[in-house]
């Protein structure tokens, strides 16, 4: 059996963090393996030790989306409705992943955006660019959970990728809980793709 590369995770900075969603304490975190390095951002709130498993969201990285309010996709709702979950249960993590695109990156995420407006869709996309659907890869994520001494969590996520990584990363998902944003016209079709391309548990609309 192959012995999986070393991962080292370090702590790179800590700070006081308010936002409109209230109070949260942010981390920089910085990945190495083999060379090549990641980095993750954290807002953690509440006191996360305890006999209930916390609440926790991995969210990629989603520029257009988290930043330009884009409506090609529900990544912003999705981050909303995440922080606004943790303020309401004053305790949980956010893990945001610098994985562009599901991991292509930001500039080959526009070419893919020209390919959908020719009438591909997502995974149709990413793949006449050369990538698989879904680049992304949640090592990073297992190991800041470590560092939080955190062996049981509560997932906000659709997605059973991320469940099965945290569970392979030593991590028990003690209970996945939906994160679905409202649907629209824009987002239809990108929904549509999600659930019946990559397997992600969407609410049939």
């Amino acid at each position: 059996m192959q012995t999986a590369p070393a991962f080292q995770l370090r702590k790179v900075a800590e700070a006081h963090f308010p936002t409109r969603f209230g109070q949260f304490r942010i981390y920089g975190f910085e990945g190495r393996c083999e060379g090549a390095v990641e980095e993750s951002v954290v807002l953690a709130r509440g006191v996360l030790a305890g006999p209930e498993a916390p609440l926790v969201r991995i969210h990629s990285q989603c520029l257009t989306g988290d930043v330009f309010h884009s409506l090609r996709c529900d990544c912003r709702a999705q981050l909303e409705l995440a922080l606004a979950r943790i303020a309401e249960e004053d305790r949980g993590l956010l893990i945001y992943e610098h994985q562009e695109g599901r991991g292509i990156g930001l500039l080959n995420k526009l070419r893919a955006y020209e390919l959908q407006d020719q009438g591909a869709d997502t995974v149709e996309a990413n793949e006449r660019l050369g990538f698989k659907a879904d680049l992304r890869g949640y090592r990073m994520p297992g190991e800041i959970l470590r560092f939080f001494e955190l062996t049981s969590v509560r997932l906000m996520s659709n997605n059973p990728e991320k469940i099965e990584a945290l569970e392979r990363a030593g991590v028990r998902v003690a209970e996945r809980i939906p994160c679905i944003a409202a649907p629209l016209d824009s987002t239809e079709v990108y929904l549509r793709t999600k659930r019946t391309k990559m397997g992600h548990l969407l609410e049939e609309s």
